[in-house]
């Protein structure tokens, strides 16, 4: 019985483990489910208290926007109505015009008719004044023409013979080409410490190659060259080297370090040719002043206004009878110096007149008059002692001298060109007659810019396009050769060439 009453109490309490275990975990999972509702009821109202705040903003915002809305309209509205106004003013001053247009054209009208009648008046009295010169002159208009034609024949004629005569000169100089060539060689032989030393620049290039580069193809790059600088360009047969030719110091010193530049840098072509030119020009202003400054330090004179220095720099490049002008002029002012100190002058004076005597060579190509006179009236513009400006303009006896000091002067300039071999007056006459050429180029009307080359063979003229057509450019080039032929006495010939030029020229942005 033990047993059985053991086994029935082990399955009773197994029953009641079990039992309470189901109601314990039923207990459980209530409890859960209850917090698992509390969690979706106050998760679901504050999505509700969300929703209704977004839904109140969202009111909110729109009528914002509607309030916004009306204002704009509202100021639209105020816009239109005054564009309106405006417009309604503006149709009346239109058909106010319109108006006045209308009996303005009446007006014209009239005028037109009185304009009209006044025409045929005048073509009557054209008509009788024809007939009445036909009746003076005793010939009619063909009689007339044949005679001007007559003329215009006879002047053709005569450029006709010229042309004649330039094409023998031209078959003679072909002929004698190898005379010319050894008289030139041996001129040469004689002449190149002198001449050359003035005249012309021996540019060096690294190789032969260059020498077809500066040509260009076609002769570009040279042609725009010698045109913008103004000066003649020599590529012979000299090993790695070209030659600049011009008779104006300056320009030919800007062209020398312009393709001397152009060389070393390797772009060779016409827009950047007028680059450098512009900036070299540049640069040598730059030398001048500092050229000016420092021979006013080697002569001792002190006081100079800064132009007076930058003219007297342009003597750096500049010769007078194959003496460098800006040596002698230092040369002048020590040498008047010491005279002035030996006979009790004033050493101050003396060498500042000896200074600046030949301060006129430095712009009488621009100007006309002496060298002397010019110097002395620029000196007296920029408040130079009246003493010097008197020994500046009496060094060579064109006004009366006043003062010892201008004895002095013309005497230390005498002492320095006295000696053996330091002046050459034919190259100062040759510059002279090259000077002239290029004025009397430049006096014409359109002229722009005007260069003798060729040793004076050719004048090398550049014109205004829009103040000379092609037509014009031919007359130009024919009356300036006349002009030369009648004014002027030269060996050989001078080639007159007319350059019209139109550029147009835009910038990418």
């Amino acid at each position: 019985m033990e047993p059985i009453v053991g086994i029935v109490i082990a399955g009773l309490t197994l029953l009641l483990g079990l039992a309470i275990g189901y109601f314990i975990s039923r207990s459980q999972t209530d409890r859960a489910q209850r917090n698992q509702r509390d969690k979706t009821e106050k998760f679901l109202q504050e999505t509700r208290e969300q929703a209704r705040n977004i839904e109140i903003q969202a009111r909110d915002n729109a009528l914002k926007i509607s309030q916004a809305a009306e204002g704009e309209i509202t100021r639209l509205r105020s816009e239109l109505n005054r564009e309106d106004e405006r417009l309604q003013k503006r149709r009346a001053e239109l058909d106010s015009r319109v108006e006045k247009l209308e009996q303005r054209e009446q007006a014209v009208n009239k005028h037109q008719s009185a304009v009209d009648k006044r025409a045929n008046e005048i073509e009557k009295m054209h008509e009788q004044e024809m007939v009445e010169l036909q009746r003076v002159a005793q010939m009619n208009v063909d009689e007339a023409r044949t005679i001007l034609l007559a003329e215009v024949e006879k002047d053709a004629r005569n450029d006709m013979a010229r042309i004649i005569r330039q094409i023998e000169s031209e078959a003679r100089e072909e002929g004698d080409k190898r005379a010319r060539k050894l008289i030139a060689d041996s001129i040469q032989r004689v002449a190149t410490d002198q001449v050359a030393e003035f005249t012309t620049s021996l540019v060096p290039l690294p190789n032969e190659e260059m020498k077809g580069r500066i040509v260009g193809r076609n002769g570009r790059n040279i042609r725009a060259f010698e045109q913008a600088a103004g000066v003649d360009v020599i590529v012979d047969d000299t090993p790695e080297a070209v030659t600049i030719s011009c008779f104006e110091p300056v320009r030919r010193e800007v062209a020398r370090r312009s393709l001397a530049r152009l060389i070393l840098d390797g772009r060779i072509h016409p827009a950047h040719i007028e680059k450098v030119l512009d900036e070299e020009q540049k640069a040598v202003d730059k030398v001048i002043v500092e050229a000016g400054e420092q021979a006013a330090f080697d002569a001792g004179v002190t006081g100079l206004h800064p132009e007076i220095l930058h003219m007297m720099g342009r003597l750096k490049f500049r010769t007078s009878y194959g003496q460098n002008q800006l040596a002698h002029a230092v040369e002048v002012a020590k040498l008047s110096g010491i005279l002035a100190a030996e006979i009790g002058a004033s050493e101050d004076i003396c060498r500042q007149a000896g200074f600046l005597h030949d301060l006129g060579k430095a712009m009488d190509h621009n100007q006309e008059g002496t060298h002397a006179l010019l110097g002395a009236e620029f000196a007296k513009r920029y408040g130079v002692n009246p003493v010097v400006v008197n020994a500046i303009a009496g060094h060579h006896h064109e006004v009366e001298q006043e003062s010892i000091e201008a004895i002095i002067t013309e005497s230390a300039d005498a002492i320095s060109g006295a000696r053996p071999g330091a002046r050459r007056e034919d190259l100062e006459a040759y510059i002279k007659r090259i000077r002239t050429l290029e004025d009397m180029a430049t006096a014409f009307k359109g002229v722009s810019q005007a260069y003798a080359i060729q040793a004076g063979r050719e004048v090398r003229i550049i014109v205004r396009p829009e103040e000379i057509d092609d037509l014009e450019a031919a007359n130009l080039a024919r009356d300036i050769a006349k002009k030369i032929e009648e004014t002027m006495q030269y060996p050989g010939q001078i080639r007159v060439t007319v350059i019209r030029e139109t550029r147009a020229t835009e910038y990418a942005k």
